[in-house]
């Protein structure tokens, strides 16, 4: 539950769990999402992937879909990694959903934990 997202950065504890709600629209319409396929990635700054994330229907139909981070996955090195996340659809086409704007990189900041495993 810890994290947050905005234009293009995701911001996680090291070690949580954070669900990513994710709304696709177009043309300020929900686009069903049924037999398309949502994935996000992540990679380090030698662009080698550390892990890759499927999207979990929530309502596909209205377009509304979640990247759930498991505990595994964001218990790496703190700091900053290249990430994003795309739309494919059945036929093929792929879009770009995060980030957003085309001139920047996704981030996914691991931020430092206090709580340590026994």
């Amino acid at each position: 539950m810890t994290g947050y997202i905005n234009n293009n950065l995701v911001a996680v504890r090291q070690g949580d769990s954070f669900a990513i709600n994710i709304c696709v629209s177009e043309n300020c319409r929900p686009v069903d999402l049924s037999t398309a396929q949502i994935r996000m990635q992540v990679r380090d700054n030698n662009n080698s992937l550390l892990f890759e994330v499927e999207g979990t229907p929530v309502d596909v139909e209205h377009g509304k879909v979640a990247l759930l981070l498991t505990p595994e996955q964001t218990n790496i090195e703190l700091g900053d990694y290249k990430c994003d996340i795309e739309l494919i659809r059945e036929d093929g086409e792929v879009h770009t959903i995060f980030p957003q704007n085309i001139n920047q990189i996704g981030t996914l900041k691991i931020t430092e934990q206090v709580t340590q495993g026994a």
